[in-house]
């Protein structure tokens, strides 16, 4: 284990570089002695190479629901018996959303819709809804609209928008496991297509799907090799009705491993807490995950889940900032850790527990 904080320390603090996929895998197994110096080591390296700044992102979803692909982990997919269902917004409905994200103080703004790729309606709502945010509201626009032509990209850079999310989800070697109506090559042909179109691009995935921990230092790794400006790190939320409605809850400790593993892997990028933070850390861990190596938030409510109160979420950022400004600032943890490969409640309480393992 004392070789892994050596060659954290050496390899991603003070020269910004990525540590490799076994490397990667050494953190995932970190004993939980040492997983506060290895969050130490994190949170320095964002501080070094990204900044003491943590951001703040507001999320909407333009069309939820109806989905025909068949993510296994998505409640919006059309092919599974899930309580969502398809529902377009409003113009009026989306300027308003992006007004509150501006007034709790997000940098970007996210459009999304529940696609397999989007049609030329599509697109023109999007320019629409862009025209009348830009209006009224100053934020950066992002979308996640599915898989893309080269074409489908040009225009959405010409409308304005200056990052495009397209996940990986899962290590290329887990897909299939995860998705069966379209490929890994897909989706990363999009962001091939977003990158040549001069967008920056947005890319993560889920962790806790039942992939190994090998698989989650390849996802880690084949991540970096894309370069993305921006990760968000989704924890799985078993969603009724779902494949997925039976997995468990990403234990505190994994989920801690994860946000180091993933900061130290991609020194400069944006890393950005996304669906199921809350559940998989907790209020505790999610403020220890800004200062193990986070550096962005997403706000409030997710696309089909709840997430904490955006005005929480704002306080974690504010303090984040305030530690992250500090020389020499490492996490202060008075948190249990469970260990890897143990169950711990979400929180939530019994019902919670008990209507997602049905």
């Amino acid at each position: 284990m004392h070789d892994i904080l050596v060659v954290a320390r050496e390899k991603a603090l003070e020269n910004g570089e990525g540590l490799g996929e076994q490397e990667v895998l050494a953190v995932l197994n970190a004993e939980d002695d040492h997983l506060t110096e290895l969050l130490g080591i994190a949170h320095q390296t964002r501080i070094k190479h990204c900044g003491v700044d943590v951001s703040l992102e507001g999320i909407i979803s333009l069309k939820t629901g109806g989905c025909p692909e068949d993510c296994h982990f998505c409640s919006q997919s059309g092919l599974f018996e899930s309580p969502v269902r398809a529902v377009t917004l409003d113009i009026a409905e989306l300027v308003e959303a992006a007004k509150q994200s501006e007034k709790m103080g997000a940098s970007e703004f996210c459009i999304v819709a529940a696609v397999k790729g989007p049609t030329q309606k599509l697109l023109d709502q999007v320019a629409e809804a862009i025209v009348a945010i830009t209006d009224e509201v100053d934020i950066s626009i992002s979308a996640s609209l599915g898989i893309l032509t080269r074409d489908q990209a040009r225009q959405l850079r010409e409308m304005g928008v200056s990052r495009y999310n397209h996940n990986l989800e899962t290590a290329r070697s887990f897909f299939t496991n995860v998705v069966t109506t379209h490929t890994w090559q897909e989706r990363k042909d999009t962001l091939e297509h977003v990158r040549a179109e001069g967008m920056e691009t947005c890319c993560g995935g889920i962790i806790g799907m039942g992939e190994t921990l090998e698989q989650r230092a390849e996802f880690a790794v084949q991540l970096a090799s894309v370069e993305p400006e921006e990760v968000p790190l989704n924890f799985l939320d078993p969603r009724p009705g779902t494949p997925f409605s039976d997995r468990p809850l990403v234990p505190q400790g994994e989920a801690l491993r994860m946000v180091a593993a993933m900061r130290l892997a991609m020194p400069r990028t944006q890393l950005r807490f996304a669906g199921g933070t809350e559940l998989a850390l907790g209020d505790d861990g999610t403020e220890a995950g800004l200062l193990g190596g986070a550096n962005a938030i997403i706000g409030g409510n997710y696309l089909t889940t709840f997430g904490r109160p955006m005005e929480r979420d704002r306080d974690a950022v504010d303090q984040a900032m305030e530690a992250g400004a500090k020389p020499g600032m490492k996490p202060g943890m008075n948190i249990g850790i469970t260990p890897v490969g143990q169950k711990r409640d979400s929180g939530n309480g019994a019902l919670y527990d008990t209507l997602t393992a049905l």
